[in-house]
């Protein structure tokens, strides 16, 4: 059983993260496999309309992300919203959600790194074959932990150029496509129906894609890293969310142009390759796999990082073990917390069976997104001495009851496999906190 709690405040992490870096920890998240895997998938159930699905996707991940930023300014620590919860609502709720998170992001790290092994071995002419497509991930999993190990500024400058290369190639795929939308080059496209299903689909289709928002509230996940959190943490989890949700709306809408949304529906997750084909040929083909190389590794690479930070938050409230908080000497990274992420991931990676557990990922993660709204409106009702944020969300205490009840609104729209799997992960992580943690207090134990 763990000892009564005293915060750790002796090993602290470096501020090495600017803003660049933070934004592209948000932005290289968000912009995984969903950008190139939704498009024909979701405009099969919704048509056109689908790009109201993820406006709405957009506009409840807005609704999280402006409580988030209060609370992140007010608490710039490594753990995000394990953080914000315990000390708002105390250590049961905390220890559920800390847990929570780092399980949910192992095993959204293992679904990103197998879609990695997917399209590098499409783009090696390998084919899809499981045994070259598991290796490649593993392979793609050991190279990250020693970037993770090797340094945050490392990691986060890896980002940088990541995501770079891959806005740059998604920009001028879009535009090229906006402009053939709009007939200034090639034909112009024939009218559709926007919405051709129905209402329901666009809300159902909404749920479905929510998982592309799943990043913003990993850099707060990270804020012991960041530099000047005050000014930083708000512009990059919400000026991520506005920029993924404007890129995620025009590739439906350019997809939709090219093929029509039955046509897209028929070309499944590879519905975007065929668009950059049908615009310049076996090159655009290509580019769109290079960027869904790009997304996937970025997606994982981000995963990693925020999942050993949670790790080492819990480790430091005592809810883990001392061993997985300790700092490397060399490179001053929670070297430990990042192998008990990265071991986990590549053990998921071996079955190749990972996308049931991403949807769980999905739900662990709206759980806490829902949390984190209604532990900002219970500090500002409290107001306790310590909590002063250097930016404070608009429209509370409404806009995040709101966010609150859209996100676990949308959890009612999942699949019942993985509802069940999701309540199992926090029964699981409510028993360690039983086990191992009943003595510890951490309700607005904030420095």
């Amino acid at each position: 059983m763990a000892p009564e709690i005293t915060v750790e405040t002796e090993s602290e992490l470096e501020r090495t993260l600017g803003l660049g870096a933070a934004l592209g920890i948000g932005i290289g998240t968000m912009i995984g496999a969903g950008i190139f895997v939704f498009p024909g998938i979701a405009a099969g159930r919704a048509g056109l309309a689908a790009t109201v699905s993820f406006g709405i996707g957009a506009l409840i991940a807005l609704l999280v992300a402006l409580p988030a930023s209060e609370l992140a300014t007010a608490m710039p620590k490594s753990g995000g919203g394990y953080y914000f919860i315990s000390r708002g609502f105390g250590t049961l709720p905390g220890c559920v959600v800390g847990i929570s998170l780092w399980i949910g992001l192992v095993f959204a790290s293992a679904f990103y790194l197998v879609g990695f092994g997917e399209y590098a071995a499409a783009l090696l002419g390998a084919g899809g074959g499981g045994t070259v497509v598991t290796a490649i991930a593993l392979a793609g999993a050991v190279l990250l932990t020693a970037v993770n190990i090797g340094g945050t500024e490392k990691a986060g400058e890896l980002q940088n150029v990541i995501v770079a290369l891959l806005l740059s190639i998604l920009v001028a795929f879009l535009s090229y496509g906006m402009l053939d939308s709009l007939g200034v080059i090639g034909a112009p496209s024939p009218p559709e129906r926007f919405i051709p299903y129905g209402i329901a689909p666009v809300f159902t289709t909404a749920a479905l894609v929510f998982t592309s928002y799943l990043g913003f509230v990993q850099v707060a996940t990270v804020a012991g890293d960041i530099r000047d959190p005050g000014r930083n943490l708000p512009i990059a989890m919400v000026g991520s969310v506005l920029v993924v949700g404007v890129l995620y709306v025009t590739m439906i809408y350019v997809s939709t142009s090219a093929f029509g949304s039955a046509r897209l529906a028929e070309l499944g997750e590879t519905a975007p390759v065929e668009v950059a084909r049908s615009y310049v040929g076996i090159a655009g083909a290509l580019a769109i796999l290079v960027a869904g190389l790009l997304a996937t590794v970025s997606s994982a690479n981000a995963s990693i990082l925020s999942a050993s930070r949670a790790i080492y938050a819990l480790s430091s409230d005592a809810l883990l073990p001392g061993e997985a908080g300790t700092l490397n000497r060399r490179y001053n990274t929670p070297h430990v917390a990042v192998l008990l992420a990265s071991g986990p991931i590549a053990l998921l990676v071996l079955t190749g069976r990972v996308e049931v557990l991403a949807e769980v990922a999905s739900f662990l993660h709206l759980v806490m997104y829902g949390l984190i709204c209604v532990t900002l409106v219970q500090l500002r009702r409290t107001d306790p001495d310590w909590y002063d944020p250097d930016f404070r969300a608009p429209g509370s205490p409404v806009l995040p009851l709101v966010g609150a009840a859209a996100s676990f609104g949308l959890i009612a729209f999942m699949a019942p496999l993985s509802q069940v799997v999701g309540l199992l992960v926090l029964l699981g992580a409510a028993g360690w906190y039983l086990a191992y943690g009943r003595d510890v207090r951490l309700k607005g134990a904030h420095d």
